[in-house]
């Protein structure tokens, strides 16, 4: 076998055995936030609240419902993880958001106004013990003041 075809067939299955450690993670699933290992930082904890996540990359659809001492809240919110802006309206205002992978980890920076208040979130989604614990470590910015969040969702 000539050396450059020898050389070609081992590159290839170079490739295919990374392949599985170049798939990023799948975020997709039914998670319910475990509100006492969550860390809420200066805001009140909820209630309960939950994402529905349809994830296949790079199109990622997150259901986000939260009940606490303000009522009940639902949002749906459609990204895309290419590193393009995504654009989602929140009551009534449009949140600009930027996801891009940080190795499995997802980054996701989101800028809006509220009532005239500049506000900006960054978010890193984490999957941890296999898939099954999903992990938003949260930073939130504004006019008002800083603070962080770590947020624990569990598969259902």
């Amino acid at each position: 076998m000539p050396y450059r075809s020898f050389a070609a067939i081992l590159c290839l299955l170079a490739l295919v055995a990374a392949a599985p450690a170049l798939a990023k993670s799948d975020f997709t699933g039914e998670w319910k936030m475990s509100v006492s290992k969550s860390e809420f930082g200066p805001m009140p904890p909820p209630d309960s609240a939950s994402n529905s996540v349809a994830h296949k990359d790079p199109q990622l659809k997150l259901h986000v419902k939260q009940v606490g001492e303000r009522g009940e809240f639902e949002m749906d919110l459609n990204y895309t993880t290419d590193g393009k802006e995504c654009v989602n309206e929140v009551m009534g205002n449009p949140m600009k958001s930027v996801l891009k992978w940080e190795g499995d980890d997802l980054l996701i920076d989101t800028k809006a106004s509220f009532d005239g208040n500049e506000f900006r979130m960054q978010d890193k989604w984490q999957l941890s013990e296999g898939g099954k614990i999903l992990i938003i470590n949260r930073h939130m910015s504004s006019s008002m003041g800083e603070g962080d969040q770590k947020l624990v969702f569990e598969k259902q």
